[in-house]
Formats: structure tokens, C-alpha cells, sequence
């Protein structure tokens, strides 16, 4: 059986002074599911090891271990600050960065040779929505981002459409029951069905207190990719304990 996983990216927000919140939710990442807080690199060393129940992972790396790309951060990096997790293929990386399907893949197998879990976004955007074209793209965007390999222990997926971050719109859970079942199929499909319903596919873009408990009784989903919700112990808690509840 998968578990299910709360994860938390944090994106470009956060000093030391936020750790705090990490400690304030430790109680409920005693429970069935697992927790994941990313947060900006400049706090990944400081935040990792301080639970033993939440596992600390980075926003981004890049596709070589070591060289001449200032500014930048490698997979061997993330990990020997204590990162145990990548996030990877972001729509905000994949937009304001311009990052293709086969960088990803790139920063993908990089991340994987590091130790680390991917955790793999994909989305679509409203005018593809609208046109119908939702699931050609996450086809699109799974087969040519993920390399050959892949497992339940070093992938997760994440479906978040790129009209839902943040902006406090929502697919209906039967759209995002389409999509979930639809990358389950795709994962069995191309890796089989062990592996492929190894996987965990997590649900993001505003998730909520509020809504938490409704997308996570959708099948198919195995937990939650939080942004802005998840800065905050007050906010993150009660989602952390809806899918703890979820079963």
C-alpha cells in the first residue's frame, strides 16, 4: 500500500526565524502520513535533522554534480545539506526559466544518481484546459520528463495546473480524478504495475484547510504538493491531519 505524503514547498520564502514553524508541526507528522518541507536552500542545512518525522527537500538542482553554473545548486549539494527530496519541473521553473521536458529528465536522472527523491510536477495551462488538451499534455510532459528507471521509493508525481497555484481556483474532484486515474494507467503502462502503482501522484494547487479533505477522498491521490499554505503551522497542521485521516 502507497503512503500518502504531505509535502510543503516553501518557494522564495523563509529566514531562520521560520524554522519555528517546523517544530509547530510536529505532532501531527507523527502520524500515518508522511511530511515533506521544502524550503529555500538557505535554510536547507538548518532544517534538516531538527524532526525526525519531517523530511527536508529542495526546490530545485541542477543537471551537472559540480562546474562553472553560478548561482546554481547541485542534487550532491541538496543531499549533503541533509535534503532527502527534490521538487523538479515546477511551472513556475518551467515558465520563468524557460526549462524544457528534456532538462527536467536531465535534472531528474541527476537527482536520482544523488540519492534523492524526485518529486516530479506537471500541469496544464488554462488556455490547454479550455481546449481540451489536458491530458495530451501531462502525457506529454510524464513521458518526456521521467527517465527510464523509475520506482516507488525515487519518484513522486505531482499534478498541479498551473491555473489552480495560487490562485485560489480548483479543478472539481472529478477533474482531478481524470487526471490522477489517467497518470496511474500511464505509470502502469510504462512501468509496469508494480512499480507503477508504487508511484505516489499528489495533488497541487491551493490546497486548503478547507479543502484538503474533499481532494484527498478522490482515488488516486496519495496526499498534496502545497505552496503557500504550507508556510505556516496553522494552515499546513490541519491538511497534514486530513490526509493522516484520509486512510
Amino acid at each position: 500500500m502507497r503512503s500518502k505524503l504531505a509535502a510543503g514547498n516553501w518557494k522564495m520564502n523563509g529566514t531562520q526565524e521560520a524554522l519555528s514553524e517546523l517544530a509547530a508541526m510536529a505532532d501531527a507528522a507523527k502520524g500515518a502520513a508522511e511530511v515533506l518541507i521544502c524550503p529555500p536552500a538557505t535554510l536547507l542545512a538548518s532544517a534538516a535533522g531538527r524532526d525526525a518525522n519531517i523530511a527536508i527537500g529542495g526546490q530545485d538542482c541542477h543537471a551537472n554534480a559540480s562546474g562553472a553554473h553560478t548561482g546554481d545548486i547541485s542534487a550532491p549539494m541538496l543531499a549533503d545539506a541533509g535534503a532527502t527530496h527534490v521538487i523538479l519541473g515546477h511551472s513556475e521553473r518551467r515558465q520563468d526559466h524557460e526549462e524544457s521536458d528534456a532538462l527536467v529528465r536531465e535534472k531528474t536522472a541527476a537527482a536520482w544518481q544523488a540519492g534523492l527523491t524526485v518529486v516530479l510536477c506537471l500541469g496544464e495551462s488554462l488556455e490547454q484546459r479550455e481546449n481540451g488538451e489536458t491530458l495530451d499534455v501531462i502525457a506529454a510532459q510524464l513521458n518526456k520528463s521521467t527517465p527510464d528507471g523509475a520506482t516507488g521509493e525515487t519518484l513522486v508525481i505531482a499534478y498541479e495546473p498551473i491555473w489552480a497555484i495560487g490562485t485560489g481556483k480548483i479543478p472539481t474532484t472529478e477533474q482531478i480524478g481524470e487526471v490522477h486515474d489517467f497518470l496511474r494507467a500511464e505509470l502502469n503502462t510504462r512501468f509496469g504495475a508494480e512499480i507503477g502503482n508504487a508511484i505516489r501522484l499528489l495533488y497541487g494547487g491551493s490546497v486548503k484547510p478547507g479543502n484538503a479533505a474533499e481532494i484527498f477522498a478522490v482515488p488516486n491521490v496519495d496526499g498534496a504538493l502545497v505552496g503557500g499554505a504550507s508556510l505556516k503551522a496553522a494552515d499546513f497542521t490541519p491538511i497534514i491531519e486530513a490526509l493522516n485521516a484520509s486512510g
